[in-house]
């Protein structure tokens, strides 16, 4: 991950410091811990890796959008019980292939957007410009970024007779 998608991903930005980036990274953790949210298994592998991006970082990060992870959080939500749906995360940006067809409508509420190109469907910061133009395919997106797919929530179904 990158120094400004793990500032973004942290809610931080100005003057960084190790000392900054251990605050919100605590902070980060408290808020988005996997006892109190459905994604928060997944939050908390992103808010590791923005931390580790960011842990020894001193410098100067411009103001940004400092609502990403809970926008994250809430298109992860959003989605994460959909079973037709393929959702691969890479750094800060959550990508969605498989049936999705008929859901695009979630999709869509849920602030992703389609990438033709790559037929299918991404999350990523509002105010992001790519320098590829898009040119990348989602294989060397993998390569670059890395990938995983996040765990699956499957409701329990109670019965009683």
């Amino acid at each position: 991950m990158n120094i400004y998608d793990a500032a973004k991903i942290l809610g931080i930005f100005g003057e960084i410091t190790p000392e900054k980036t251990k605050t919100a990274y605590r902070a980060a953790c408290k808020k988005y811990h996997p006892d109190i949210n459905k994604a928060g298994e997944e939050m908390m592998k992103i808010i590791n890796q923005a931390y580790d991006a960011l842990k020894d970082y001193q410098g100067e990060i411009k103001e940004q959008q400092t609502d990403y992870s809970d926008l994250l959080n809430d298109a992860l939500n959003a989605i994460l019980n959909i079973s037709d749906l393929v959702i691969e995360i890479c750094g800060a940006w959550v990508w969605v292939t498989g049936d999705t067809r008929k859901h695009k409508d979630v999709l869509k509420e849920a602030n992703f957007r389609w990438a033709s190109k790559k037929k299918a469907w991404y999350f990523r910061p509002e105010d992001f410009k790519s320098r590829s133009k898009g040119n990348k395919t989602l294989s060397e997106i993998r390569e670059t970024y890395g990938s995983y797919a996040p765990k699956r929530f499957i409701p329990m179904i109670q019965g009683g007779a």
